[in-house]
């Protein structure tokens, strides 16, 4: 199990300690400190059965700047999320050829 965990949020913070209270220790990425891939990225777009703009948080100032309203293609929207770490939804656990949005954190539930 994986989990792309920014440990200055509070439902990331949840969702690591939930998976570790069922005896798991995943490996976990910190995501912002070393951003994804192309490739990553969009193998896990694929797992969570999302569009890259569907995984941005809309609420953040960055969003609402600098992308609100726009109109950007699929490729366009990966590479905003690997520029922009920090406007990516999170956590996001990966466990096999599945994946899921840790918000709320018991969402990690479906893959115990």
């Amino acid at each position: 199990m994986k989990i792309y965990h920014n440990p200055r949020c509070r439902k990331s913070r949840e969702t690591l300690e939930l998976i570790k209270e069922h005896g798991i220790d995943p490996d976990v990425v910190l995501y912002m400190d070393n951003p994804m891939k192309q490739k990553e990225l969009k193998d896990i777009l694929n797992k969570l059965n999302v569009r890259a703009e569907d995984l941005v948080r809309t609420g953040e100032k960055l969003y609402k700047e600098e992308y609100k309203g726009k109109i950007l293609k699929e490729n366009e929207w990966v590479k905003v999320l690997i520029e922009n770490p920090k406007l990516m939804e999170r956590p996001i656990v990966v466990k096999g050829d599945k994946a899921i949005i840790g918000r709320p954190p018991e969402n990690v539930m479906v893959l115990f």
